[in-house]
């Protein structure tokens, strides 16, 4: 499969492994593609896995209760009759996947908004699932502008509220080939949400889709590093110039990760990271994770040293 450029990242206490199979279970074209076991790290030990969900990557870790899945990102899952073009009836067919996976989803999971007509959908429906993760399952207009099967979604609330087109417009403008979608706003009325705000909109970066939405509603809940976003960078260079323009908090800077000005949490990490992981021994794996440990920033010259050496 071709780099990803940007990977969600989903940290697990100790569940990375079952969660995989269960989404590779759940989920069209899905699998498992990768596992390490870690040892002796501050989180303690676990496992590192790399997986596909309907053919886009993910990262899963085990690495202890540090942090719980909510929805400030979750995952837009776009049943489009269009992936589904092989069948007699792609629209039927479509429905027909998206329920089968909300009853996989839902079952020891939480329905955020239940499964049903809306106005922008003829079916849609929002579900954390027993891990947590929260999924937003979409019978999406075939005639609409294409979008991927899964889009992360950026849910901005409490102090972060109407900061959702700020985050669109630094995003597009850090990252190259990227590009604003569409842009639905709030109009005026009697709810919470200012008129104006972001009801709904996306944006590219690179060969990804992403989703950001304003909700004025109570919420109790904020970004965290459950769910964090993953940038292969090609060189050093990248990764200098990345964390110059996105880190906002030098203090939270540790072993690639940073934390940007609306509290979401990205690792930039080099694209020879995944080589090692994907090709690599476990010795390898192991002992490049015990070198990576101590960096704020990622330095990739002394990781293709350790893992030569190896």
């Amino acid at each position: 499969m071709v780099m990803q450029k940007v990977v969600p990242h989903l940290w697990f206490d100790k569940e990375a492994v079952e969660a995989a199979e269960f989404y590779a279970s759940v989920f069209p074209e899905s699998r498992m593609t990768g596992k390490m076991r870690f040892e002796d790290t501050p989180s303690g030990d676990g496992d590192l896995v790399l997986l596909e969900i309907w053919n886009q990557k993910f990262w899963a870790i085990s690495a202890g209760p540090l942090f719980k899945f909510n929805p400030s990102i979750s995952f837009m899952v776009n049943f489009d009759p269009l992936f589904f073009g092989s069948s007699d009836n792609p629209a039927q067919a479509a429905r027909e996947k998206l329920d089968e996976v909300w009853n996989a989803l839902a079952d020891g999971g939480s329905v955020l908004m239940p499964i049903d007509k809306y106005p922008f959908s003829e079916r849609y429906g929002w579900v954390a699932d027993k891990y947590g993760v929260s999924w937003q399952l979409i019978l999406t207009n075939p005639e609409g502008e294409p979008r991927p099967s899964i889009v992360p979604s950026f849910l901005f609330v409490g102090a972060q509220c109407g900061r959702a087109e700020e985050a669109i417009n630094l995003y597009t403008s850090v990252f190259e080939n990227s590009k604003i979608g569409n842009i639905h706003r709030y109009p005026e009325g009697p709810g919470p949400d200012k008129a104006g705000t972001v009801m709904y909109g996306d944006f590219r970066v690179d060969d990804s889709w992403f989703v950001a939405m304003d909700s004025a509603h109570e919420h109790k809940f904020e970004f965290n590093e459950a769910v964090s976003l993953l940038v292969n960078c090609e060189d050093q260079q990248e990764i200098d110039e990345l964390t110059r323009q996105l880190s906002a908090e030098p203090e939270s800077e540790q072993c690639g990760w940073i934390k940007d000005k609306f509290g979401v949490s990205w690792q930039l990490s080099p694209t020879v990271l995944e080589d090692m992981f994907v090709n690599g021994t476990q010795d390898q794996f192991s002992r490049v994770t015990k070198a990576l440990m101590p960096m704020k920033k990622i330095d990739i010259a002394t990781l293709e040293k350790v893992f030569a050496e190896a």
